[in-house]
């Protein structure tokens, strides 16, 4: 007999002018995992101090649930952010302030220890205003960055971040960036496999913060968003096996070889080399467990001069060396 799932309670609250893909990217993350697999489900409820709303692209939210007086233990609470300027449909527009302090104080109220804080863009706004991001590392959309800090001037604030865990608190940049967030808690509260097909779904890339546990090596060090970082990586990510050259690098960064190394280890948390080789190792790993090559040729195809150099590397991310891990997958040597 299936066991039943672990039910999570999700209360995703609407404030005044809610920014629809706040909303609609995480919730439809959510879905998706109770779509790809039983273990666990999230059941959403959308709440907030307005009945109905009008949202960031003018459409009328309506069917809205009162801030309930008590949610669950290990409830999650997803806070979405707004927009200053709506895409006015004809329908009537609420002021950007109404019923936040409703929210503030229903938060303030509610949230305690065991419940996860999931702030979406702005949202971090009315989490700081409620005392919930004080002392804590925290995010938002870079435009409201200052006013976040502004707020509660004991957060550490932190621009140029895709999102930032703090304990049981959760921020993310803004829009899309929430579907990054939504991914990463998912992987935590499912599997990384789940969050993996939840992205595919969704068509999106996963993106995983540096110090957390990592979904695979094809992801570290990918929770920033400059774009000449990310052109870099993308280039190093299609050809890990080509001998690059950091002056070949500098050119596809548009920068000198002395910048791009200091931006590469200020928004990835490594060196260019130690990202070169971390990609080579995990392609080693699908050669070794897919295939019969010897060690040799594994180390050629991924890019290493020998199979030393290879075992020298895979040994500084992995304590089972190559042999061990083909036997412990099945795949017989050549």
């Amino acid at each position: 007999m299936t066991p039943a799932p672990r039910r999570i309670p999700v209360y995703c609250v609407l404030p005044a002018r809610t920014l629809l893909l706040d909303v609609a990217g995480p919730m439809e993350a959510l879905r998706g995992a109770n779509l790809v697999q039983a273990e666990v489900a999230f059941d959403v409820r959308y709440v907030g101090p307005l009945p109905e709303l009008t949202s960031s692209v003018g459409l009328r939210l309506t069917g809205i649930e009162p801030l309930p007086d008590a949610i669950e233990p290990d409830a999650m609470v997803i806070i979405s952010g707004h927009s200053e300027y709506p895409l006015s449909a004809g329908n009537p527009i609420e002021p950007e302030e109404a019923g936040s302090d409703e929210i503030v104080t229903w938060l303030r109220g509610i949230v305690r220890p065991g419940i996860r804080l999931v702030c979406i863009c702005a949202g971090a706004l009315l989490a700081a205003r409620a005392g919930l991001l004080a002392d804590r590392a925290c995010t938002t959309h870079f435009s409201d960055c200052a006013d976040l800090a502004a707020i509660d001037p004991s957060a550490r604030v932190l621009e140029n971040r895709l999102y930032v865990e703090d304990g049981e608190r959760y921020t993310s940049a803004g829009i899309t960036a929430g579907i990054d967030l939504m991914l990463h808690i998912i992987g935590q509260l499912t599997s990384p496999a789940t969050a993996a097909a939840v992205a595919r779904y969704l068509v999106v890339y996963v993106r995983r913060a540096g110090t957390d546990p990592q979904l695979s090596p094809w992801l570290e060090g990918r929770n920033h968003i400059h774009p000449a970082v990310h052109r870099v990586q993308d280039a190093i990510t299609a050809e890990p096996a080509r001998n690059w050259s950091l002056e070949t690098l500098a050119s596809i960064a548009i920068a000198s070889p002395r910048h791009l190394s200091r931006l590469f280890n200020d928004h990835t948390g490594m060196s260019i080399p130690d990202y070169i080789n971390r990609l080579r190792v995990a392609l080693a790993r699908q050669l070794v467990t897919e295939t019969r090559l010897d060690m040799e040729r594994v180390a050629e195809r991924a890019g290493f001069a020998s199979s030393r150099q290879l075992r020298r590397a895979w040994g500084r991310v992995s304590p089972i060396p190559p042999n061990a891990t083909r036997q412990s997958h099945g795949t017989p040597s050549a």
